[in-house]
């Protein structure tokens, strides 16, 4: 006798978005059976407790599944079907990632374009270089070249730098082979995080480009393409060499100085700069925060936003950072005490009043 609360087969077509075709192959696949078949038509009906399950099935599948996981998931409890979701997007986008490094290849051969070699350099001091400047890009959609990392070789190194318009990280690294190069371009900085894994893990990484790629040829572990950006980057050097002379220069133990951030739970952040004593100051909390520092005064009283001042302080190398101040409303200059090749600069903001909103935002 057939069960006046089961469907048909097409009303649960429609219903779960799957065609009756694919309802049958799915119940030949042992992964959607009907809740009955009519004895003497061989109908197939449907339950509304299964429309979950169907639709579930529909999703997996959309997403490239193989039947044989699709059967995992439907079965398994929800976290173990969330691990087998995961796992296949990893593959899928590995695979991608492969295709489309394959594919650029096939387009270099098809269009003949020669590929010159820029550098030669260890790939975990590479990696770090671009993960100490990459945090200054930026996606804009507005300056799409905001989000890459400009790349210069020289006679001096490799120099990596990278600005989202209120803070310039840059750091320039010695290449292992002798034979110097001349090349600029602005590099993808997705593409660039993407390969940052692989990088630390090569000892050896050789950079080539073309006019449209910078490949990173890794050692043991395949290579890596990166788009090259084809608006113009800032002009960095100019604003360089335009700053003004330095006024006001601080040497801060670089560990106490993150600690006393990482306390402050506010937009922007004060910096007191006099004697001896960096202090520290907002207006979320009325306990200020005194570093003891070494200063060549005068002494200053300038404001920054967390989110440029904190990620320039983190990069930085060694046990004390050397920031130089230029007054308050100049950029100011992070860098290591032991080591200068990582500079970032920051812009300070507007002191800011109660009640205001952040200077950017105004």
């Amino acid at each position: 006798m057939t069960n006046p609360e089961l469907m048909p087969i097409g009303s649960f077509a429609q219903r779960c978005g799957l065609t009756a075709s694919a309802l049958r192959f799915y119940d030949d696949a042992g992964l959607l059976p009907p809740a009955q078949i009519t004895p003497t038509t061989g109908y197939r009906l449907y339950g509304e407790d299964q429309l979950r399950r169907a639709v579930l099935l529909r999703r997996l599948r959309e997403i490239g599944m193989s039947l044989a996981a699709v059967g995992k998931a439907l079965d398994a409890d929800p976290v173990e079907a969330i691990r087998l979701v995961d796992e296949h997007v990893d593959i899928v986008v590995d695979d991608a990632a492969a295709a489309r490094r394959q594919a650029l290849q096939i387009k270099d051969t098809l269009l003949a374009r020669s590929v010159e070699p820029v550098a030669a350099l260890s790939g975990p001091v590479l990696a770090a270089a671009i993960g100490q400047v990459v945090t200054a890009a930026t996606a804009d959609p507005d300056i799409a070249v905001l989000g890459g990392v400009r790349f210069e070789a020289g006679l001096d190194g490799l120099t990596v730098t990278a600005t989202d318009r209120y803070r310039l990280a840059t750091r320039t690294v010695v290449p292992t082979g002798s034979r110097p190069t001349t090349w600029a371009e602005t590099v993808d900085g997705g593409d660039l995080r993407r390969a940052l894994a692989d990088l630390r893990r090569s000892p050896r990484v050789e950079i080539e480009a073309n006019e449209n790629e910078m490949w990173l040829r890794l050692t043991g572990r395949g290579d890596r393409s990166c788009r090259l950006l084809a608006e113009p980057f800032p002009d960095h050097r100019a604003m360089l060499d335009a700053l003004p002379p330095v006024t006001t220069r601080a040497a801060i133990p670089t560990t106490a100085f993150l600690n006393a951030l990482e306390e402050r739970n506010a937009d922007q952040i004060g910096m007191v700069v006099e004697q001896s004593t960096v202090t520290l100051r907002d207006l979320e909390s009325e306990n200020d925060i005194r570093i003891p520092a070494t200063v060549w005064v005068p002494s200053l009283d300038i404001w920054f936003e967390m989110i440029t001042l904190y990620p320039g302080i983190s990069s930085a190398i060694g046990a004390e950072v050397l920031i130089d101040f230029r007054g308050d409303t100049q950029p100011a200059t992070i860098r290591s005490a032991d080591r200068g090749d990582l500079t970032t600069l920051v812009m300070p903001t507007v002191p800011p009043e109660v009640g205001q909103p952040p200077a950017r935002d105004r």
